[in-house]
């Protein structure tokens, strides 16, 4: 049964002698947190979880812990188990938790509540973050910035060998679960529950070692290594049909989940095996869209964006727009990686839609600049435009871009490498640790929402 809030206990007044208190921002921050518009958005997504849990079954921990639980694990980049750890040992945290002298939820408890707060819900929570930073006077919305920066899923280094690899492991892990669902003899059951990973292993080896190597010799082993690991996945293909063919006849739930996870994984391999073919064999290149880069993070992509100190990334591109008081009014997870210019428009529609009207002041870099969205920014009526042209200029432009509200507005662009800087050195936009593509959006959810409130938090105690 949903349970909103424990009976509110000052835990404080209740232990004078130690004089405790909340630091002036986690204060602040406490206030926020009490907005009930928030509040409801994520009781809505926790209530899913049964079609009655409003009204039965056993008390669960109250929506108002879960929620400031999760804003303190984001707050101090902590892991679930760290959460669950520090804010059990902490008065502060109690208090500020409202968990009181109720037991801290246990931190696998959290990760199940935490995993249905879904993306879109965190878009909506952001939007009123926002709304309250405008309420309050933290923004008002009269200048925009806008720039991209990648966020990195947590997967090692992708070959092909490694992937392949992956694949063996994975079918010859869930073909030992399934073993021991089936039971009983079954016909060439030593061939069908076979565990091909240290064969695997051994010709990953094999292919590491002739890379190492110069020549014409080496280039023909690893070729040879590859064909055989090849053969070797084909095979637990054909193993993992076989399994799923076992198990068709159960209804058990471990079976039909043994069942799904081979289901799903199959397609992932055969993408492998196709890519491999064409790369090592046939010699072509492989577009970076059409490639998979991982079989647990199935949507990362391969990013490229001209940098020296790391020229490839793997991850997502995430699009993001601060208004002035350091608010990051929007963001967007991109599919892949598509030019900086075709974001304006966008960027430019949310932000009259939140804040009523167009900013005074817009600004981006180089990559954004196009003569149209120049001219459609004129249009929609921001009055300030300033989008360095990129490459050889004319005097006129020269003379443009060296006016004083155009450099003014550029030192107000630099300041979003900073902010971007900020939100990945404390963890808000840092190596994704969360599971899956919606994972991939709680992740950036919760971590632009926590750096909102934390700036919100900040201007406020500030003023005090």
């Amino acid at each position: 049964m949903i349970v909103d809030r424990y009976d509110p206990v000052n835990v404080f007044a209740m232990v004078p002698q130690l004089t405790l208190e909340m630091e002036p921002e986690l204060a602040e921050l406490d206030h926020l947190l009490d907005d009930d518009a928030i509040f409801q958005r994520v009781k809505a997504d926790l209530a899913r979880r049964h079609p009655q849990s409003r009204t039965r079954g056993r008390p669960s921990t109250p929506v108002e812990v879960i929620l400031r639980m999760l804003v303190i694990r984001r707050l101090y980049d902590w892991s679930y188990e760290e959460t669950e750890q520090f804010v059990a040992d902490s008065l502060v945290l109690r208090q500020f938790c409202r968990l009181y002298w109720e037991a801290t939820p246990d931190d696998t408890t959290l990760i199940r509540w935490a995993n249905l707060i879904g993306p879109a819900t965190l878009q909506q929570v952001h939007e009123r973050v926002v709304e309250l930073a405008r309420t309050l006077k933290v923004t008002r919305g009269r200048k925009l910035r806008t720039d991209g920066t990648v966020v990195e899923t947590t997967i090692h280094h992708p070959t092909d060998s490694s992937l392949l690899s992956d694949g063996i492991r994975v079918v010859s892990r869930l073909v030992r679960r399934a073993k021991g669902l089936v039971g009983g003899a079954v016909a060439n059951g030593r061939e069908v529950f076979r565990d091909r990973t240290r064969s695997a292993k051994r010709l990953v080896h094999q292919i590491g070692d002739a890379l190492r190597r110069r020549g014409e010799q080496a280039e023909v082993r690893r070729q040879e290594a590859y064909r055989r690991l090849l053969a070797v996945t084909e095979a637990s293909l054909k193993q993992a049909s076989g399994v799923q063919r076992l198990l068709a006849g159960q209804a058990d739930k471990a079976a039909t989940k043994v069942r799904a996870e081979l289901a799903q994984i199959a397609p992932l391999i055969e993408q492998v095996i196709d890519q491999t073919c064409r790369r090592v064999f046939e010699g072509t290149t492989v577009p970076a869209p059409q490639k998979l880069v991982s079989l647990f993070e199935p949507h990362t992509r391969i990013i490229r964006r001209g940098k020296a100190r790391q020229p490839t990334e793997f991850g997502r591109m995430v699009w993001l727009d601060e208004a002035e008081g350091g608010i990051v009014s929007r963001y967007a997870i991109l599919a892949g990686n598509p030019p900086d210019s075709s974001h304006v428009a966008a960027s430019l529609a949310y932000h009259e839609r939140v804040f009523g009207r167009p900013p005074h002041v817009f600004t981006g870099d180089r990559g954004v600049h196009t003569a149209e969205n120049e001219l459609s920014a004129q249009l929609l009526g921001v009055k300030q435009v300033a989008l360095p042209q990129p490459g050889a200029k004319s005097a006129e432009r020269r003379t443009y871009e060296r006016q004083r509200w155009y450099r003014r507005a550029l030192r107000f662009r630099a300041g979003v490498e900073g902010r971007i800087s900020v939100l990945k050195r404390r963890g808000f936009l840092g190596q994704c640790r969360e599971k899956g593509e919606d994972g991939f959006g709680r992740w950036v959810g919760w971590g632009v929402i926590t750096a909102n409130l934390t700036t919100i938090a900040r201007t406020i105690a500030a003023r005090s």
